[in-house]
């Protein structure tokens, strides 16, 4: 369920690499890496079930269409396969639905095509809940694979009640991703309980370490396990 997330700019090229070999150790749905590193990535993760993925219109949403479309295709052309795409979050506030229906639109066909996911980050932060209703309608019609909470560079990160939300106004084929500020085990079991499918983070390794921990004195002759 874990998107192993490498897109913080002071990040160097040996830390990327590092975050790449951890991705593959611990065997996780995917990384997203910067635009920059997505050749890296796919050379670092061939061979392994660990999906390569970008970001497009990141940290803000408010490059145009084209741009967007333009830097989707680069992407997917040099082997990604899963866009984290950052929704037109002033067309949203200024409701101007129909400009960011026909992004999503675009984005989904493009990313569809090429056999890649789409994931919508809402940034729910900057959003009311009938503009977080909205968008998850935007994202239902243009049949994007996952709706996400958030990038984790705004003021606010990931809440519970956000994926309720999400969880509520998207129909079951989309996922939800939540993202922002998830560190910990318990937190990441709330989530889950609460809806989301895939789970944005940079503290993977704490995650899953902790989680082994959690389950190393469970064995199949244990009175736990009977």
């Amino acid at each position: 369920m874990i998107d192993h997330s490498l897109v913080k700019p002071e990040l160097t090229g040996e830390q990327v690499v590092a975050g790449l070999e951890l991705a593959k150790r611990y065997r996780i749905a995917s990384v997203s890496v910067r635009p920059t590193d997505i050749d890296l990535a796919v050379r670092t993760l061939q061979g392994s079930p660990v999906k390569a993925g970008s970001v497009s219109g990141f940290p803000h949403g408010s490059q145009n269409t084209a741009t967007k479309l333009y830097e989707t295709r680069d992407l997917l052309r040099r082997g990604a396969r899963e866009i984290d795409m950052v929704i037109a979050i002033s067309s949203l506030l200024s409701r101007e639905f129909q400009h960011v229906q026909t992004e999503l639109l675009q984005m989904s066909e493009l990313c569809h095509k090429e056999g890649a996911l789409l994931k919508v980050i809402l940034e729910n932060t900057y959003l009311t809940d009938e503009l977080k209703i909205i968008a998850c309608r935007c994202c239902e019609r243009a049949e994007v694979d996952f709706v996400r909470t958030s990038t984790g560079f705004a003021p606010g990160g990931c809440t519970i009640d956000d994926v309720k939300l999400m969880r509520k106004h998207v129909p079951e084929e989309v996922g939800v991703k939540a993202a922002g500020g998830l560190r910990t085990v318990d937190q990441v079991l709330e989530v889950c309980r609460a809806g989301c499918t895939r789970v944005g983070t940079t503290a993977t390794a704490a995650i899953l370490d902790e989680w082994k921990a959690r389950l190393a004195p469970v064995t199949p002759n244990s009175p736990a396990q009977a």
